[in-house]
């Protein structure tokens, strides 16, 4: 069990590395392929809007057919797609690469926990879902900064194929080391589809999972595209920088995933979801602050932790909402999430253009408090289930 879980962190990293290596080069891609930055930003549109789509359909695949094949092949699809914007001349065609790689890595995360959740007792699934989300957060840390560092250095168009080339050595290492793994589902069977769907949506706990990961994908993730545009504004130009920001998110991801034990035990998830909320709001609203951006990762740091102590908690909830579906349930997981990913972008150029930029941020942070009030409220686990 130990060999898999590590092999599917491999994968989670190479997916997280594939997410986040774009942001800090928007400026850059921008200018190279002519547009705006504004524009340059609905990259990330592209890839979370079809992120989102694919997820039921690759839900029921996994629950159906075989997961960890069905993550590989689309591990092969992200990394040739990634080398494919390497190699784009339009920003039309750009958006076409970004949009294939958000379809491919929508069966890499999602897969992973749900395979994580077949190997793993809920009792224990907690701190193993640190040990993924390790994992994620290394490959945001990595994805972003490196791309920073690589478009200062080389260019945009370099920073696609390095990301490109690493997929296809996770790839290789996972093909030998997931073979023979995941066992083959039940097939095709429109009354298992229904039955699972059915399970899933009249769990009471659903609705609360679903729109609590949307108000995060859409008010938390919304604002990392434009972070290169705003430090462009205070005459930042450098890609370096925003992501060493981004990167700083990953470093409170990782603090989450080393210290998950220790914060279950000192609050419980009831009062870790209060309290994530808590610092994600206070932090997106730091950020209209425009600090110095030492500070500014500082702020990410905290953002991440925040983010994790409420979405890790809401993330066990999900995987339970239909055990006998639990690859369609944590599709749907992702699908709502990334949908709230996809709009965040647009949401936050109508807003910055509408109301400005520090009343935007500062009233995507009190939704983001009141987002984690009202889920603590409502996801509360059986006392049979502890």
């Amino acid at each position: 069990m130990n060999r898999v879980i590590t092999i599917i962190a491999f994968v989670s990293f190479a997916g997280a590395m594939f997410t986040r290596s774009v942001d800090p080069i928007i400026p850059q891609i921008a200018d190279g392929l002519g547009t705006d930055a504004a524009t340059a930003a609905l990259l990330s549109t592209a890839y979370a809007l079809p992120y989102a789509i694919v997820q039921p359909a690759l839900g029921l695949l996994a629950d159906m057919f075989n997961k960890a094949r069905l993550m590989l092949i689309c591990l092969a699809i992200v990394a040739a797609a990634t080398l494919a914007g390497a190699l784009v001349t339009s920003f039309p065609l750009m958006m076409a690469s970004r949009a294939i790689t958000g379809m491919g890595s929508g069966g890499l995360v999602p897969i992973a926990f749900a395979i994580l959740g077949d190997l793993v007792p809920v009792n224990k699934r907690q701190v193993a879902m640190g040990r993924l989300l390790f994992a994620i957060m290394s490959g945001n840390l990595l994805g972003a900064t490196a791309a920073g560092f690589i478009g200062d250095l080389l260019g945009w168009r370099a920073v696609f194929t390095v990301m490109a080339v690493l997929g296809f050595v996770i790839l290789a290492a996972a093909f030998y080391g997931l073979r023979g793994v995941g066992q083959r589902g039940g097939g095709f069977d429109v009354a298992v589809i229904r039955s699972g769907y059915s399970a899933i949506f009249t769990n009471p706990l659903a609705k609360f999972c679903f729109t609590a990961v949307a108000v995060e994908g859409a008010l938390m993730y919304g604002v990392f595209p434009h972070l290169a545009a705003l430090f462009h504004d205070m005459g930042e130009t450098r890609a370096s920088i925003p992501g060493l920001v981004i990167g700083g998110f990953a470093l409170g991801g990782v603090l989450y995933s080393i210290r998950v034990s220790l914060l279950l035990r000192l609050f419980g998830e009831n009062w870790m979801m209060r309290i994530g909320g808590l610092l994600m709001g206070l932090t997106v609203g730091f950020i209209a602050l425009r600090a110095p951006w030492q500070a500014d990762v500082v702020d990410f740091a905290i953002l991440g932790l925040g983010f994790y102590m409420l979405h890790g908690v809401i993330q066990i909830y999900a995987s339970e909402l239909a055990p006998a579906a639990r690859g369609s349930a944590m599709a749907l997981h992702s699908f709502f999430y990334f949908l709230g990913q996809a709009a965040g972008p647009a949401i936050y150029t109508f807003g910055f253009g509408v109301a400005g930029v520090t009343p935007m941020l500062i009233g995507a942070g009190v939704l983001l408090i009141l987002n984690g009030v009202v889920t603590a409220h409502y996801l509360r686990r059986p006392a049979s289930a502890t």
